[in-house]
């Protein structure tokens, strides 16, 4: 659209912006004389007749949830091949556009959070969710006060049923990623909206409520360190990052901030979505009461045990080179594990030292140690192990093999007795693990010979029933 150029009873004053999801206009509703922006939809999000007037409905929803930290809906409208959204116009700068210029104190940032996650449980109350929190859809005016943009684009949820199929989010995902595309032509440019996104909508999965709750954690993180706690090379490793791999420390990246904030931002960036907080209520609470302590000057310490978790976690996701890693993730059974052998190791070392046992007197315990070290790090293999062992007792089961992450189990035949011994086995092993992502099982019953051969050839066989069918 040309600047100076109407639509409808719109005058174009400026382009503000362009996203995956359409450009924005700043303009003059020439029948009021008031000010809008204007976002330009994607043709693609508009182009299918069910699909647009689904979008329509859900917009109309979002537009009569009224909150002071919601930008309002005027309106959407068509204008030729043109659709857009009037929506209210903001004065000020985005969250993103604070944090670049340093301009968020850790008052500010939370001050920010209590008003936006408010704002949110709004939505949420009235079964709207957001699906794409991120900085630069927060805009804070110039007296300070925090406003949530494009509402219009979110996903109505019934109520009854937040966990059902969504059979739009492929698209808004699609988008997303070449978004992230393009922005790869800038060297060190973030990933737009996928640096964002909560597990389940990186691994493709419906987006309900507690979705906006991590994607609102990351904003928190951000705007409390200046930096994103999920980021990768392409949009892939990103992804791949959000679903695996563990935040750094918000105190590690800049001092002075309290666990407690820390508390929440671990919460909010919980993997599972019903470890996290389950309502933003329950996160603004947390926020006031933090807000209330560093106003106090009365800041409480991390706890030693929490602070040994954190560390252990650190520790274990990360690879030899420093570099973190996504199967390298610490489960509570692996710090349990580690915490309790190491205690019992350097409570025996002191002991052995306060008598005077020298060297010497250590070099058994370094070796219990070590060997203490070997069962921990060999552990998946001991499990891959232990599943075929067992999965093989099983007379339908001919051949178990696994490439480390994955079990392939073919079956002759497939009982229900069977299918679900084998995958009570599965889940025994994976509540087992010490670190990594859980196994994941592949079951075959109508094999051919053909396959059956290729599979008995392939690496990682760890048992078959009847090898013959090779000769």
């Amino acid at each position: 659209m040309e600047i100076g150029s109407k639509v409808g009873h719109y005058e174009i004053v400026k382009k503000l912006g362009q996203g995956g999801m359409g450009v924005v206009y700043q303009a003059v509703d020439t029948r009021l004389e008031r000010p809008v922006a204007l976002k330009v939809l994607p043709p693609e999000l508009m182009s299918d007749p069910e699909r647009s007037a689904r979008f329509l409905r859900e917009a109309k929803a979002a537009s009569a949830v009224n909150h002071p930290a919601i930008a309002q809906i005027y309106g959407i409208e068509t204008e030729g091949d043109a659709s857009f959204i009037a929506m209210e116009f903001i004065d000020g700068a985005t969250a993103r556009q604070l944090i670049q210029r340093d301009e968020l104190d850790v008052l500010s940032a939370i001050d920010i959070g209590i008003q936006v996650a408010s704002a949110l449980q709004s939505a949420h109350d009235a079964g709207i969710v957001h699906r794409d929190i991120k900085s630069d859809n927060i805009m804070v005016t110039r007296d300070g006060h925090p406003k949530v943009l494009d509402f219009g684009l979110a996903k109505l949820v019934d109520n009854a049923d937040e966990a059902g199929s969504d059979q739009t989010v492929t698209t808004f995902q699609t988008m997303a990623m070449k978004t992230a595309a393009i922005s790869q032509t800038e060297v060190g440019a973030v990933l737009g909206t996928v640096a964002y996104m909560s597990p389940e909508q990186a691994r493709g999965l419906p987006a309900d409520k507690r979705s906006d709750i991590f994607s609102f954690g990351i904003v928190l993180y951000e705007m409390a360190t200046g930096k994103l706690p999920f980021s990768g090379e392409s949009a892939l490793d990103t992804m791949h990052a959000i679903a695996f791999n563990e935040s750094q420390p918000i105190s590690d990246l800049k001092a002075g901030l309290p666990y407690s904030l820390q508390r929440v931002v671990n919460r909010c960036l919980e993997k599972q979505a019903d470890h996290r907080y389950q309502s933003m209520a329950e996160i603004a609470e947390a926020l006031t009461a933090i807000k209330r302590e560093l106003e106090s000057g009365v800041s409480s310490s991390a706890p030693f045990m929490d602070r040994l978790s954190d560390r252990f976690r650190r520790l274990a996701a990360r690879a030899p080179g420093g570099k973190a890693i996504g199967d390298g993730a610490l489960s509570g059974r692996g710090v349990l594990f580690l915490a309790l052998w190491g205690t019992i190791l350097v409570v025996l070392i002191i002991v052995v030292l306060a008598n005077e046992g020298g060297l010497g007197g250590i070099l058994p315990f370094a070796v219990i140690g070590f060997f203490v070290y070997r069962r921990y790090q060999t552990q998946r293999r001991r499990l891959m192990r232990k599943f075929a062992n067992k999965a093989k007792k099983e007379k339908p089961v001919r051949l178990i093999s696994s490439d480390g992450d994955r079990f392939l189990v073919v079956l002759e035949e497939a009982p229900a007795k069977t299918l679900v011994k084998i995958n009570s086995l599965l889940e025994s092993v994976n509540g087992s693990l010490y670190r990594g992502q859980p196994f994941e099982m592949e079951i075959e019953t109508e094999a051919t010979e053909e396959q059956f051969r290729e599979w008995l050839l392939r690496p990682g066989l760890l048992f078959v029933r009847d090898p013959k069918v090779v000769a």
